[in-house]
């Protein structure tokens, strides 16, 4: 396993009887064919888990994400995170414990996922529209979208009539 911008390469292994390494999961010796390292970390390849799918890391692939101290496969950092790590809005980092509030692949903080036009904060059952990478509650809405003009809008993705889940 590598673990992005950390070190790629444990140190040795030996083959004698002291060798033994410790697994970070479970803390016992690991006596397994196969080991790996990430984190600065031995572990078996049962024990590096996924924090939120519980997915064995190991079997999924070559690579792993932690963040905030959660160990992660690619498709839950992507989820909880982005690909940048960072809220859409308001373009800082977000926690891995913080909840995030999605909407066409930006991640948004939950203060930050707000009408552009009123502030208001946007909250699971409201309805909204993402128009040109913007939010709109259904009150603010681009007149455009009330009238069916949508011929000045449609430069970038349009989803109209969305709700929060």
């Amino acid at each position: 396993m590598v673990n992005p911008g950390g070190s790629s390469q444990p140190p040795a292994v030996g083959t004698g009887s002291l060798s033994w390494k410790r697994c970070a999961g479970c803390g016992g010796k690991i006596a397994d064919r196969f080991l790996l390292y990430t984190m600065e970390s031995y572990w078996h390849s049962r024990c590096l888990k996924c924090s939120c799918c519980q997915a064995q890391l190991g079997e999924i692939g070559t690579s792993c994400y932690t963040k905030s101290g959660m160990i992660l496969c690619r498709n839950d950092y992507i989820r909880l995170f982005g690909n940048s790590g960072a809220c859409s809005a308001c373009g800082q980092s977000i926690p891995a414990s913080e909840l995030v509030m999605r909407a066409q692949g930006n991640v948004y903080h939950l203060k930050c996922f707000t009408c552009s036009t009123c502030r208001n904060r946007l909250v699971p059952g409201d309805r909204f529209h993402y128009v040109n990478g913007s939010l709109f509650c259904e009150h603010d809405r681009p007149t455009a979208l009330i009238n069916g003009h949508l011929s000045s809008l449609q430069t970038n993705p349009l989803l109209s009539d969305q709700k929060v889940c």
